[in-house]
């Protein structure tokens, strides 16, 4: 892709980000269901993600798993921890298989790693292999987390954008359009913050992510951008490195 004489504004934007790691919470897919996967949420999303690839971006895509399983909130009720970690790593592997559906009807090669092999549906992760898949144009599914209990897929995004060479996280949240000083849904006066340090979220507590995967960001200078992932187009826009969201950095 040229970069010279008279190519345009869009050509410039596509090189902001050559690769990035999309974060989806599973709450999202669920759409109005209060449970499971939403066919149309899922659609939607794989166009706007079929888009970003069509710009030549690399895409790896990491999937949370709380609109069917959430560990933490099981062990608060007496099961043990571990378990209920594993159950939301299942639960991951499910939804990026209904990702990886969606994205292939819309003509998208994609592959699914798992940090818990399972060799029937999906590859175990291998870095290499993922960096291979995307340099091929084909979206890399990363589900399973971490593949240890007590770490979330917060931080299975950290950690796999630093292992693979992305140079963005792109953290897409349900229906909240970016980091407030404040929760936006009990205080109408909370202020929207267009940019903000790792540092200042962490001492503020702010929600951009848990304070583990927030704090790996820092010390590798990984910038996030957390947008309204179900506003139509703020995908692509974040991939572009359009003003969309909150950048922290």
């Amino acid at each position: 892709m040229s970069v010279t004489g008279d190519d345009s504004q869009t050509d410039c934007r596509e090189l902001r980000y050559s690769r990035v790691v999309l974060k989806l919470s599973g709450e999202a897919l669920m759409g109005q269901l209060g449970y499971g996967v939403d066919p149309e949420v899922v659609t939607s999303l794989a166009e706007e993600i079929s888009r970003v690839v069509s710009e030549g971006i690399q895409v790896a895509i990491v999937v949370g798993g709380g609109n069917i399983w959430r560990g933490l909130a099981a062990s608060s009720r007496g099961m043990d921890r571990a378990t209920a970690d594993y159950m939301g790593m299942l639960a991951t592997v499910i939804n990026a298989l209904a990702l990886q559906d969606a994205l292939e009807h819309q003509g998208v090669q994609t592959r699914v790693q798992t940090a818990v092999e399972m060799h029937q549906v999906a590859e175990p992760y291998i870095r290499r292999r993922a960096i291979r898949h995307m340099e091929k144009g084909r979206v890399v599914i990363l589900a399973g987390g971490t593949g240890n209990p007590y770490f979330t897929t917060d931080t299975a995004a950290a950690l796999r954008a630093l292992e693979i060479g992305a140079q963005v996280i792109l953290m897409g949240k349900n229906h909240v359009d970016g980091v407030y000083d404040d929760d936006p849904k009990l205080n109408p006066a909370a202020t929207l913050f267009k940019t903000v340090s790792h540092q200042e979220a962490l001492e503020r507590n702010l929600r951009v992510m848990d304070q583990s995967a927030l704090a790996l960001c820092r010390e590798n200078n990984l910038p996030i951008v957390v947008f309204d992932l179900l506003s139509p187009g703020n995908i692509e826009r974040a991939a572009l490195g359009e003003d969309v969201g909150t950048l922290v950095s």
